[in-house]
């Protein structure tokens, strides 16, 4: 009778401990559950995006139109759409078809093209991934002058052309979300560029100071490239 009581017993005993350890393992998982809940929550996309998480989508497509995965368009309308971006989730919208960067990547930069650039009856183009010096100067006679700052590395805060232009025109193509300043004779800001761009500039935003001179000719700085003529068929 003590070995049939002792049995129940034993077994009851047995029983009570898995279901202690099953309900530790469920303690375990309802915490882990707790846990990746609040991740989530923390990634969630409807959270406001912060100043420094637009800014590293906007280097993302800098570095996406250098790479040629961009045209002019899509990459003027992402990265306005970056700038005036409110949630995680808009951010998210802009980099969905294109790669993640490797951590730690830094895009390449070709060396810088000097102080300098002088074309006589030719011209002085510059674009793609370059760095800029601080100070550059560019004179075209008779030609015409392109400097492309979309994909370019600025060397500092403060970037300083001086442009002159004689019966040519030298025009500077800037990024969305700098801080442009125009001094000079004949300097002039793009069409497109005069209205309330939708976005406020980050008070730690680039500068480009521009000091152009210009005779029957023009500077002309803009963020938009002009619009190329339609094929004829």
């Amino acid at each position: 009778m003590d070995a049939t009581d002792g049995n129940p017993r034993g077994t009851g005993s047995g029983t009570g401990t898995r279901t202690d350890a099953g309900a530790g393992s469920d303690a375990v998982a309802g915490a882990g559950s707790d846990a990746g809940a609040a991740g989530e929550a923390g990634r969630s996309p409807a959270l406001r995006a912060s100043d420094r998480e637009r800014d590293a989508v906007v280097q993302r497509v800098q570095q996406a139109f250098a790479e040629g995965r961009l045209d002019d368009t899509e990459f003027d309308e992402r990265m306005r759409a970056a700038l005036t971006a409110r949630t995680r989730g808009d951010l998210d919208a802009l980099l969905t078809d294109l790669p993640a960067a490797a951590p730690g990547e830094a895009p390449a930069v070709g060396r810088g093209p000097g102080r300098s650039a002088i074309a006589l009856k030719g011209s002085v183009r510059r674009a793609g991934r370059w760095r800029v010096p601080e100070r550059y100067t560019t004179v075209v006679y008779k030609g015409d002058g392109w400097l492309d700052l979309r994909a370019a590395e600025l060397s500092g805060p403060v970037t300083s052309f001086f442009a002159v232009a004689y019966k040519s025109r030298v025009t500077i193509l800037v990024p969305p979300g700098v801080r442009v300043e125009m001094t000079g004779l004949g300097v002039t800001q793009g069409a497109a560029d005069t209205d309330d761009p939708g976005y406020r500039l980050a008070a730690d935003a680039p500068v480009i100071h521009v000091r152009g001179l210009a005779y029957k000719g023009a500077v002309e700085i803009t963020t938009r490239p002009p619009e190329r003529p339609a094929l004829r068929r």
